[in-house]
């Protein structure tokens, strides 16, 4: 488990020092977000997609046009270079994973932050809640559901779920404590067989994550923030920025107290 702080996560992810690795176990206690950037003529409709759809799409924060900083998140954040590594969309299909953005920023884009189910990951574990995928540079899996979205103008699709295998005995104190974290995700929305929402649990999202569910384990759906980038996808523009899996921006703030902001 690393003792560093976002801050000292950021600067590292931004000097190129630490080794791009998804960021679950990271910074235990902070908050964790999905980052979507994509021009400013799509923004507002991105953003009645993202208040349809709260439970896959919290939004934490929305900046100005051009502005790479995120200052309700942390102070010193620049979007261009403090995640690990991103992903990078050219009318809908995805053109390159690099890990810094600043040859491709441009004036007219805009970031949105979005809650992320690895930032209550902590407060499983602090509770007793056993939970195979908890660990630095490991992740749980997501899968696409049959689950629909509310569309908003030219983005629609169906909701993506994350998967974490928890101890039959432990399935109540998990959904409890994470029914806490509207912010990130909430409470479960499936617990048990995955075929009951569409779920193919050979088909991990990107093909990454923990997807075995052991004896005396029982499958719990949590909804993702990767359902905001499928909407993207079905969006096309001809740009658009997220984080690659797994590979979170950390914030500054406490995980349990996270609300949408937009930038002054």
């Amino acid at each position: 488990m690393s003792a560093l702080t976002p801050w000292q996560l950021r600067s590292a992810f931004r000097a190129g020092t630490r080794t791009p690795a998804p960021t679950g176990g990271l910074a235990p206690g902070f908050a964790q977000t999905n980052i979507a950037i994509l021009p400013a003529a799509l923004a507002d409709d991105f953003e009645a997609f993202l208040h349809a759809n709260p439970g896959s799409c919290p939004m934490l924060a929305r900046s100005r046009p051009g502005d790479p900083s995120l200052t309700a998140l942390g102070g010193d954040i620049d979007i261009r270079h403090d995640l690990p590594r991103y992903r990078v969309f050219r009318d809908g299909q995805v053109a390159a994973e690099p890990e810094r953005i600043d040859d491709i920023w441009r004036d007219d884009l805009v970031t949105f932050a979005v809650g992320c189910s690895l930032s209550f990951e902590a407060d499983l574990v602090a509770a007793g809640v056993e939970l195979r995928c908890h660990g630095e540079g490991v992740t749980c899996s997501a899968f696409d559901s049959a689950l629909p979205l509310v569309g908003a103008g030219p983005f629609r699709g169906s909701l993506v779920v994350t998967m974490r295998a928890v101890r039959a005995d432990q399935v109540e104190r998990a959904a409890e404590i994470t029914r806490r974290h509207p912010e990130a995700h909430g409470g479960p929305v499936h617990i048990g067989d995955p075929a009951e929402i569409g779920v193919d649990p050979g088909r991990p999202v990107d093909g990454i994550g923990l997807t075995d569910i052991r004896p005396g384990e029982v499958a719990m759906f949590w909804a993702c923030g990767v359902s905001m980038e499928r909407a993207l996808r079905t969006a096309a523009p001809d740009l658009a920025i997220t984080h690659a899996p797994g590979h979170m921006l950390i914030t500054d703030r406490p995980a349990a107290a996270t609300t949408a902001v937009a930038q002054p």
